[in-house]
């Protein structure tokens, strides 16, 4: 699919048909979100200064995964199925815990600020933005549906994912096959 194709098939997708995604189909999610592209480090998505704030975390019914990017694999963080509490947290929005994988980016936001000060908080926004968008083009062009949330309460989204304080949850992506 060509990106021009991708950019139009590109649609929210909140009712998601049962099944599971095939993990190399989240692992080229989690690539297109966070992937490293160069000998050097650098991921698909830009960086303000190459200071990678993000994080990736992937909720699937078999557990919590944190996705880690030089080495292109899912690491367990645990086996409960946290959809549902996922979809408590963000008030209550069926796409969350109906969907077979919900992806998470997170960010520690002093690996920007600490070098740009006050201003890098608005770098992460935006890094979470382009990050987000690969994800979601990638999602069309596997055949897949998607839907960006930025609706849930920030308390209790770090207190199901078990987050320390350092870290904020910026956008939750739905993933599933089209219902």
């Amino acid at each position: 699919m060509t990106l021009e194709e991708a950019l139009s098939k590109r649609r929210s997708v909140r009712a998601f048909a049962e099944g599971a995604i095939p993990r190399d189909d989240v692992l080229w999610l989690c690539w297109a979100a966070q992937g490293i592209t160069t000998v050097e480090g650098h991921r698909t998505a830009p960086s303000a200064g190459a200071t990678y704030p993000l994080e990736l975390l992937v909720a699937t019914p078999s557990g919590c995964f944190a996705y880690d990017p030089p080495h292109h694999r899912l690491i367990r963080r645990t086996e409960d199925d946290l959809r549902p509490a996922l979809e408590w947290a963000a008030g209550g929005q069926p796409a969350v815990g109906q969907s077979p994988a919900v992806f998470i980016i997170t960010t520690v936001p002093s690996r920007t600020t600490a070098r740009y000060g006050d201003r890098g908080s608005r770098y992460v926004h935006l890094e979470a933005g382009h990050a987000a968008q690969n994800l979601l083009l990638e999602a069309a062009a596997l055949g897949l549906g998607a839907v960006p949330l930025g609706a849930f309460d920030d308390a209790r989204m770090r207190e199901v994912l078990d987050l320390n304080g350092e870290h904020e949850v910026l956008y939750l992506i739905p993933v599933g096959i089209p219902a």
